[in-house]
Formats: C-alpha cells, sequence, structure tokens
C-alpha cells in the first residue's frame, strides 16, 4: 500500500489491518482525518483491569499510544510504522471496563520525527487520561 489512499478507503483498509494490540484491545477506527487527527474505541475487558477494579496504566497507555500512532497514519496516508521513541501519560480519572473513545492528532511530523498526542473518554465524554509523545514514523 504505496499510493495514498481516500480517507473512506484507508479508514477500510486500516480496520481490516489491525495489528494485533489492536486486536487485543478491541480497537475500531471510527474516523480519521488526513490532517492527522482519528477518533478510535477500544473495549476495555475485565482482564484488563487491576484488583481495584479499574483499568491498568499500562492497558490505558497501549490504547492511547494506538491513537496517536493511527493519527500519524491517516496524515501519511498511506501504509507506515511509527515507532515511538518516548511517552508521557497524564492519568486523570479512573478508566472502567467497557467502550473507551480515543482521539489522536499528530502535533508535528517532520522527515524523521512526529511528536503526538491523545486523549482518552469514556462513553460520557469524560477525559480519562491524555499522553504526549515524540515518534520516528518509517516506510513499512
Amino acid at each position: 500500500m504505496s499510493a495514498v489512499l481516500p480517507n473512506a478507503d484507508l479508514l477500510a483498509r486500516l480496520n481490516a489491518d489491525l495489528p494485533p494490540t489492536g486486536i487485543l484491545l478491541g480497537a475500531e477506527i471510527l474516523e480519521l482525518d488526513p490532517v492527522g487527527r482519528v477518533r478510535m474505541s477500544f473495549v476495555a475487558t475485565p482482564a484488563f483491569c487491576n484488583p481495584n477494579g479499574t483499568v491498568q496504566g499500562g492497558i490505558v497507555a497501549a490504547m492511547l499510544d494506538d491513537a496517536a500512532e493511527m493519527a500519524c497514519v491517516a496524515q501519511a496516508g498511506k501504509r507506515i510504522f511509527v515507532a515511538t521513541i518516548e511517552m508521557k501519560v497524564s492519568f486523570l480519572l479512573p478508566a472502567k471496563a467497557g467502550k473507551l473513545y480515543a482521539e489522536g492528532r499528530v502535533i508535528k511530523r517532520g522527515r524523521m520525527i512526529a511528536f503526538l498526542e491523545a486523549d482518552l473518554f469514556d462513553g460520557e465524554g469524560a477525559l480519562l487520561a491524555r499522553m504526549t509523545s515524540t515518534a520516528a514514523p518509517r516506510a513499512f
């Protein structure tokens, strides 16, 4: 997939070819925008929860990482690999099992480095966590 695809085609292709982590997290790409924005949903199962009954922080971070990286792919409009160099997650409210939503954004993408961010929300729209990251997008 080297040519730039129209949004609907790219959305269908990305949903059909989710990475194993996306499948594990119950990911679905709901919307994408070529400016570098994506909206996704995830299904947080009880198996993702800690003894306190909330989704473990590493799982939340993985959801945010997927959303930010998919935003970078949406901006590229073609298949690329986005390797995270570093990330910071701020946990604002506990996430509970169920459907969660993420919005990923490209802040700036250069030739070698991209600056990304993502937010995670519950079904009522409450902001649960925010991530910023630096990544290295590469041709696949």
